[in-house]
């Protein structure tokens, strides 16, 4: 897969042409223009490039190189760089995370995707089909990215709480097993991965919204509180199906508790029973002369109905109790 997805010049909301990179200091030098470039997992070569065409500092390009960072905003002169995790289910419903940099100037943006992640074609085609808004600047872009990434949280969280009330049927509907705890471990890991890419944006919008960053208008900056609006719902989202969760952990293990409960006071009832023909055998097996009804005829017959009597009794007790 290519490195530069894409790199074109917008005047007015509409797109100019596309450009070459080693061309962008050209454009630059307009005001009334700004530069959106798309990156796939690039090479430092590329990162050299870019770093020289927009002046970007050293340790932003050290970290959009390197990846795995975590979801933070930081401050570089008039520049800034944000970091995003982005995340989505993948055939097996597991969530795969990748992650999506940001550098913004005063007349470019540049967004950068490591790992994996949906191409953000749409974002600019439908970028490109308002030119009003995208007449705005770079930073109506950087909100329009940021709002396409948190949207896609949404399905992936409706899929993690219907994994529950699949969790949940198991529990309440089916026989509570070890197996069952295990699913609960692992959608609690799979929540606290993406509580971990989430919560961060709550800060990031707040920064965005209030600071005085240069390269974002003042007019762009009220388009971020939506995104902030839908990072408190997914976060709100996420707490609750955690906090259901340990409510369904804690009935697993009560319920299991109480299985293995019944199975003792079966294996006691059994016992009780089978105690009972084990003592009378006992006493007829000793080799003493004089014992009950051992001169009888129906000696043998009596004891062995009496034997079935008091067992078959000691069955219906139990059984009224709800021990077998």
């Amino acid at each position: 897969m290519k490195e530069i997805i894409n790199c074109a010049a917008y005047a007015g909301g509409r797109r100019l042409a596309d450009i070459e990179l080693n061309n962008v200091h050209d454009i630059l030098k307009e005001k009334d223009k700004f530069v959106w470039i798309g990156l796939y997992e690039p090479s430092e070569e590329i990162l050299s490039k870019v770093q020289d065409e927009f002046n970007l500092h050293d340790l932003a390009i050290e970290d959009a190189h390197r990846a795995h960072q975590r979801p933070k905003i930081e401050l570089y002169g008039d520049s800034i760089f944000v970091v995003l995790r982005t995340g989505q289910m993948n055939q097996e419903r597991h969530i795969e995370f990748g992650e999506t940099h940001f550098f913004v100037g005063m007349n470019f943006i540049v967004s950068i995707r490591h790992g994996s992640s949906i191409p953000y074609t749409e974002v600019r085609s439908r970028c490109e089909k308002m030119p009003d808004l995208l007449g705005k600047g770079q930073g109506f872009v950087l909100y329009a990215i940021m709002d396409f990434i948190v949207d896609r949280y949404f399905p992936v969280v409706d899929e993690l709480e219907q994994e529950l009330e699949v969790i949940e049927d198991k529990i309440f509907k089916g026989k509570p097993s070890r197996e069952t705890t295990e699913q609960i471990y692992e959608l609690k890991r799979e929540l606290l991965e993406v509580k971990r890419a989430v919560s961060p944006l709550i800060d990031i919008c707040n920064r965005l919204m209030q600071f005085d960053i240069k390269s974002i208008s003042n007019e762009t900056q009220p388009y971020f509180r939506d995104i902030y609006d839908h990072a408190v719902r997914i976060n709100e989202m996420i707490d609750n199906t955690r906090e259901l969760l340990n409510t369904a952990l804690e009935a697993n293990f009560s319920l299991i508790s109480i299985s293995q409960n019944d199975t003792s006071k079966k294996f006691a009832g059994w016992a009780a029973i089978i105690a009972m023909p084990t003592m009378i055998a006992g006493f007829y097996g000793m080799n003493f002369k004089f014992m009950p009804e051992l001169d009888w005829h129906y000696g043998y017959y009596a004891v062995i109905i009496i034997t079935i009597a008091v067992c078959s009794l000691l069955y219906y007790f139990f059984r009224r109790s709800g021990w077998l």
